[in-house]
């Protein structure tokens, strides 16, 4: 109903209408950095490929960090929660997952449009054969941004301990300065082993470190993006724990150097799901079922209220300038899609879903143990 819209506006940057196959916003409040203009510079392409396909709607927009909508307040047959989209969650929060503003750029970061990234990295995957990579594990980073990226840096190579990583700490403004050139991403998969720890909440890295066919060795977390539920451990990552990493982060490397056959597997399999299951394509069309199964849950006819204002691409693209406008071009879509959206499949029934959570938490349990059995073995020794 309306009135559950409505109370989601306390937290939302913007409310969204799509009415006829054309958007219209009202702004509430001002996000960080561009994340709402290149959000709904993001939306607008949707409409680009699938024109005239999507329902009329109106939904809620928080463009922050962290999930707002928490399940226990939220109980019972009658709950009512407000419906918010959001960029991730968490198991006790019921926002609606969308795409990141990032697919389409990251203006401040100088990070290109996904569509235009993606065989980049692809490219910088082949400059170094994994065997030939630095046989550590990678991450840098800005780690001011959450406790648990401070926690990381104690893992880092010393005089007195090396846990097999090499850390960095990212500064964006010099990098600015520098014209962002050390930050190239396809340039960074030159090691065997990459580290994805979240910030805030989930990290827009996460992908990026994907998308190189090292192996990623996954913190766990307790964000998620629309994505990465689909990932599995072993199959995809190596789990690593989250209160001790430095221990487990040795045992990975080790590990992987000695079963190189099969950590060079998960790395390439984590980059085919990215490379495939993640292109652009694919992400319009979760943005379309995602927008179109909302849509069939509204109990009202949408309707354009008068201070809302139309938007449309060239209307944003045609007075931005600079970086802005280089990536708004890049990542415009020409002409709509030849083909229908994906087929949405059928929602998992209780047993399956299930079965597929305890296969996962099963992995993860295993690499717990294996590890566990290393650290008792050296114990040994001494």
């Amino acid at each position: 109903m309306r009135d559950m819209i409505e109370k989601a506006r306390r937290t939302a940057h913007f409310r969204l209408f799509i009415v006829d196959g054309k958007a219209y916003i009202e702004k509430y409040t001002q996000s960080f950095q561009t994340r709402d203009m290149f959000t709904l510079w993001g939306i607008l392409q949707l409409l680009r490929v699938y024109p005239g396909r999507l329902p009329d709607l109106e939904l809620m927009f928080n463009c922050g960090d962290l999930p707002v909508i928490p399940s226990k307040d939220f109980r019972g047959p009658n709950a009512c929660p407000p419906p918010l989209f959001r960029y991730c969650g968490d198991e006790g929060s019921l926002d609606i997952m969308f795409p990141d503003w990032s697919f389409w750029g990251w203006v401040e970061t100088n990070i290109k449009p996904w569509r235009s990234l993606l065989p980049s990295i692809k490219e910088g995957n082949k400059r170094t054969k994994w065997e030939d990579r630095v046989p550590y594990a990678y991450w840098k980073g800005n780690p001011n941004v959450a406790r648990t990226r401070m926690d990381l840096l104690k893992c880092n190579v010393s005089d007195k301990n090396d846990w097999n990583t090499r850390l960095y700490i990212q500064n964006w403004v010099q990098e600015s300065k520098r014209g962002y050139k050390d930050s190239n991403l396809e340039n960074q998969c030159k090691h065997r082993y990459k580290i994805y720890i979240e910030g805030r909440a989930w990290s827009v890295s996460e992908k990026y470190i994907m998308a190189c066919d090292s192996m990623t060795l996954y913190v766990r977390s307790r964000y998620h993006d629309f994505f990465i539920r689909g990932m599995e451990p072993l199959q995809h990552f190596w789990p690593i724990r989250d209160n001790s990493k430095c221990t487990s982060l040795k045992f990975a490397v080790e590990w992987g150097n000695n079963h190189k056959d099969k950590a060079k597997a998960i790395g390439e399999a984590a980059n085919n799901f990215i490379q495939e299951d993640l292109k652009m394509d694919y992400v319009y069309d979760y943005m379309f079922h995602v927008l179109n199964e909302y849509a069939k849950l509204l109990k009202f006819k949408p309707t354009i209220p008068p201070n809302a204002v139309e938007l449309c691409s060239e209307k944003m693209a045609c007075p931005a300038t600079g970086t802005y406008k280089k990536f708004m071009v890049e990542s415009m879509v020409e002409s709509p899609s030849d083909e229908l959206p994906c087929t949405l499949p059928p929602p998992y029934d209780p047993l399956a879903l299930r079965d597929f959570l305890e296969r996962k938490a099963n992995s993860t349990r295993q690499v717990e143990a294996w590890e566990n059995e290393y650290w008792q073995s050296i114990e040994k020794k001494q």
